[in-house]
C-alpha cells in the first residue's frame, strides 16, 4: 500500500463505477453497490446514485469516500437552492469552494451530476466537464464502462441499455465494481 492510499493511517475504502450517458433528450446515471475495504467486500448495495434538489430534478452519483461524497451531495443541494435549482451555475460555484474552501479541498470524491439540460463530472480541483459524445464515467471500474458505453452507442439508442451494459463489462473486469447497479434517469 503506497503512502497515497494510506495517508490518513487507515485502510481506504476503495472502488466503484458510476456512469452517466445522454443520447436524444434522455440521460441515465447508473452506479454499481459494492463497497470494498482493502481486499474484503463490505457492502454490496450501496446506493451510489441519488436524486437531490428539489423535486429530485437532479441525479447526481459518486465515486470515493462515502462521508465526502455525503457532504458534497448536501453542499450542491444548498447551490441548487441557491442559484434557483440551476444545475451549471450550482456545479461550478460548488466546485469552487471544493478547490478553495480548507475543509473541502481535502475531500476525495469525483461525481457526475444531471438534469434534463446538463450532464456533468464535478472534481476537486475546480473541474466541471461536460463530456465528449455525451457518456461519461469515473471510479475504479470508470474506464471499462466508458470504453465499452462508446462501443455501444453506436448501435444502441436507449441510454438505459447502453448503461445496464456498460456497468456489465465494468462489474466482468473491475474487482471493485459489483453488478448491483442503482440507475436513475432524467
Amino acid at each position: 500500500m503506497s503512502d497515497q492510499d494510506n495517508r490518513h493511517g487507515l485502510v481506504q475504502w476503495h472502488g466503484t463505477t458510476i456512469i452517466g450517458v445522454r443520447k436524444g433528450d434522455r440521460i441515465v446515471v447508473a452506479g454499481d453497490g459494492q463497497v470494498s475495504m482493502g481486499n474484503t467486500v463490505m457492502k454490496p448495495n450501496a446506493r451510489k446514485v441519488r436524486r437531490i434538489g428539489e423535486g429530485g430534478k437532479v441525479v447526481a452519483g459518486f465515486a470515493g469516500a462515502t462521508a465526502d461524497a455525503f457532504t458534497l451531495f448536501e453542499r450542491l443541494e444548498k447551490k441548487l437552492e441557491q442559484y434557483n435549482g440551476q444545475l451549471l451555475r450550482a456545479a461550478v460555484e460548488l466546485t469552487k469552494d471544493w478547490r478553495t474552501d480548507k475543509y473541502l479541498r481535502n475531500l476525495e470524491a469525483l461525481m457526475i451530476v444531471a438534469d434534463k439540460e446538463n450532464l456533468l463530472v464535478l472534481t476537486g480541483n475546480g473541474d466541471v466537464l461536460e463530456p465528449e459524445g455525451g457518456i461519461t464515467a469515473i471510479g475504479s471500474g470508470g474506464n471499462y464502462a466508458l470504453a465499452a458505453a462508446k462501443a455501444i452507442a453506436e448501435y444502441e439508442d436507449d441510454p438505459e441499455t447502453i448503461a445496464r451494459k456498460a456497468m456489465k463489462v465494468a462489474a466482468d473486469i473491475c474487482v471493485f465494481t459489483n453488478g448491483n447497479v442503482t440507475l436513475e434517469e432524467v
